[in-house]
C-alpha cells in the first residue's frame, strides 16, 4: 500500500490506486475542498507536492491549470495514489467561506475518458 504523508497531519497507508482527493478526506481526515465533485473544473482540490510528484497528469488537469494560470500545484481529484507521496493540503474547507467541501467525488478519475500527458 502506498504511503501518503500530509504535512502537519501525518503519514497514512492508502489503498493502491485510490484517488488522492479521497485519500485526503478518508484516510487523512482532511477537509479537502472539491467543489466540482472531482471533475477537473474548479481547481479547489489543489495540493502542493513535497515528495513523489507524478510525472504524468491527465489532459483535463493540464488544461484547467493552464487556463487558470496556475503552476506549482496539482489537482488531487486527477491523481491516483500508486506510489509514496508527500503533499501540503492547501485548499481546505476551514477558512474558505464555503458551506461544504463539495459533493463526494466518484472512485474513478473523471472526466472520462482519462487521457494522460507529461507535466
Amino acid at each position: 500500500m502506498p504511503k501518503l504523508n500530509v504535512e502537519g497531519v501525518g503519514e497514512f497507508e492508502v489503498p493502491q490506486g485510490k484517488r488522492l482527493v479521497l485519500a485526503l478526506t478518508d484516510e487523512a481526515g482532511i477537509d479537502q475542498l472539491h467543489a466540482c465533485g472531482g471533475n477537473a473544473r474548479c481547481t479547489t482540490c489543489r495540493v502542493e507536492f513535497l515528495a513523489g510528484e507524478p510525472d504524468q497528469m491527465t489532459v483535463a488537469e493540464k488544461q484547467v491549470l493552464a487556463a487558470r494560470g496556475l503552476s506549482g500545484v496539482r489537482l488531487s481529484c486527477q491523481l491516483a495514489c500508486d506510489h509514496d507521496m508527500g503533499v501540503r493540503a492547501i485548499s481546505r474547507l476551514e477558512g474558505s467561506g464555503r458551506k461544504d467541501a463539495g459533493g463526494r467525488p466518484a472512485d474513478d478519475i473523471h472526466p472520462q475518458p482519462v487521457e494522460w500527458t507529461t507535466r
